[in-house]
């Protein structure tokens, strides 16, 4: 029997509990009968030591819930509010503090085309933010100045938003608009420099833009106005066919997902590296070439070469969305811990893909094909790459040993063991049927074949759509909400219980 070493690290998120929230259809208009949450986020300003404390967003309500391992259930509602305005029906938000105190602050937005600031420790709102003409479908915090907000719209512009005091009189800094979009927005995400930004939407389009220089405190009376940039530093409508609802950074790569698609693409835009000097204004490319599906600064085309401009990575597969948009994926990413994604489907389905795996399923592979490695050494199997075994008639025993494996490795989600095997040769001690499996989840040379999910959390609830996706500081707790009004609490690491893996009815 092969030794086995304990480790967690490669544990994936198991079902804990989920809540289920008042109906919000007493406060909707007869015509508008849906109740869903549509935004998910947790503060990420707080002692990782701490509880977390995550904030989910209905039509016209905001509840803010505290997680703990010490309470049974592992939430408590900590704050409440609702948007009495007649015109809010809210789908976003994002979290911030005041500039002086460092009280948590949550803007909220949605069809009324208005940012709400609100006090989350005092439960009031403190600040509206007004400009945008249309619906805003999505905010994020610039991750290297908390007071910097992105606000993304129905009006096709991206909007950058000053909470510091010196811009109260002209909050709106920045405008991002002219030739990006020709459709209204979905989705917009902070690179972690802070200095460039994504946005995508209706059009197929996805957007990198350029910050400025943000505009110094204003020296006299009148404010300044807001810097509009007019072209993005890259453009392209050809790595999706449908609505882009959902974009992200991963290091300089891009995550994106479009509707239609049933996958969410890794990407990487040629010649970006956000350790270059930020690209001047007047090295955007201009639209002088219409018929160019991408446009880019950093690979710039010419007419004699016309290098790539972006290379398809990897897709993951995230099947059964079908018609739906507006359903949004989330990367955990911590230099000390494995970049995990999480998404959940139209069909009660949570997928999470740890990417760590997919370079040690490499490695091992390589090791155990390389005709030169010396076959009297022992070679370390991750434990989540599981053997299919088939279980026989009859074998009481047999069929023990098996259940209990599978709850201890890929149903749990708990496969952080590493196992020892010598005299290895992968197409002799592995099956057919266990290799293909493998490839589908593990191999990065298939560039055609979607990854599939390397763990699956199902929803008892019949036809929950997971709209969005959080992730805690630490990565310990997961939430997903969506339809029904329902927040999914998701949870690896925890040692009190391994047993514990049924998902919890909603209160």
């Amino acid at each position: 029997m092969p030794s086995v070493i304990s480790s967690d690290e490669w544990d994936l998120p198991r079902l804990k509990a989920s809540i289920g929230f008042e109906d919000d259809v007493q406060y909707l208009a007869s015509d508008d009968q849906d109740t869903e949450f549509f935004d998910v986020k947790f503060y990420p300003y707080g002692d990782v030591t701490h509880d977390p404390v995550f904030a989910a967003v209905s039509k016209k309500h905001v509840v803010v819930y505290r997680l703990s391992n010490k309470a049974n259930p592992p939430y408590e509602l900590v704050q409440l509010f609702r948007d009495d305005d007649k015109e809010a029906l809210n789908c976003s938000c994002t979290w911030t503090k005041d500039p002086e105190t460092e009280v948590p602050y949550l803007c909220v937005a949605g069809r009324d085309a208005k940012i709400k600031v609100y006090d989350v420790v005092h439960g009031k709102l403190v600040k509206v933010l007004v400009g945008h003409g249309g619906e805003i479908n999505d905010l994020a915090t610039c991750p290297t100045n908390f007071l910097l907000i992105a606000s993304a719209s129905e009006d096709t512009t991206v909007r950058i938003w000053s909470l510091d005091p010196v811009h109260s009189k002209q909050p709106c800094v920045c405008l991002l608009a002219g030739e990006g979009h020709s459709s209204g927005l979905l989705t917009v995400a902070f690179h972690n420099s802070g200095r460039y930004v994504l946005s995508a939407g209706h059009d197929n389009v996805i957007c990198l833009w350029t910050l400025p220089d943000l505009p110094p405190e204003p020296n006299g009376k009148n404010p300044q106005k807001p810097i509009v940039i007019h072209y993005p530093h890259f453009f392209t409508s050809e790595v999706h066919s449908g609505i882009v609802d959902c974009v992200a950074f991963f290091g300089d790569l891009v995550l994106s997902r479009a509707c239609h698609e049933d996958i969410i693409v890794l990407w990487r835009i040629e010649g970006f590296s956000s350790h270059d000097p930020p690209p001047e204004i007047s090295d955007a490319p201009t639209t002088s070439d219409t018929e160019r599906l991408t446009r880019s600064a950093f690979a710039p085309a010419t007419a004699s070469a016309c290098p790539p401009q972006y290379t398809r990575l990897l897709e993951f597969w995230t099947p059964h969305c079908g018609h739906q948009f507006y359903l949004r994926f989330k990367l955990f990413h911590d230099k000390d811990k494995h970049p995990v994604l999480a998404f959940g489907n139209a069909k009660a389905m949570i997928f999470f893909w740890d990417l760590a795996r997919l370079g040690s399923y490499h490695d091992f592979i390589s090791e155990v094909r390389d005709p030169y490695r010396d076959k009297s050494q022992p070679i370390h199997r991750p434990g989540w790459l599981v053997p299919i075994q088939h279980r026989h008639k009859g074998d009481a025993v047999s069929k023990l040993k098996d259940a209990a494996s599978d709850r201890e490795s890929v149903a749990s989600g708990r496969t952080g063991s590493v196992d020892v095997e010598t005299h290895l040769d992968v197409n002799t001690n592995y099956s057919q049927e266990t290799l293909e499996t493998w490839e589908l989840k593990y191999d990065m040379t298939r560039v055609e074949e979607p990854i599939r999910a390397h763990s699956q959390s199902n929803i008892t609830v019949k036809d929950f759509v997971g709209r969005q996706v959080a992730w805690s500081a630490g990565g310990e707790w997961c939430v997903v909400v969506g339809s029904k009004n329902l927040a999914i609490i998701l949870q690896r690491w925890h040692k009190k219980d391994r047993g514990d893996d049924k998902e919890k009815k909603p209160s």
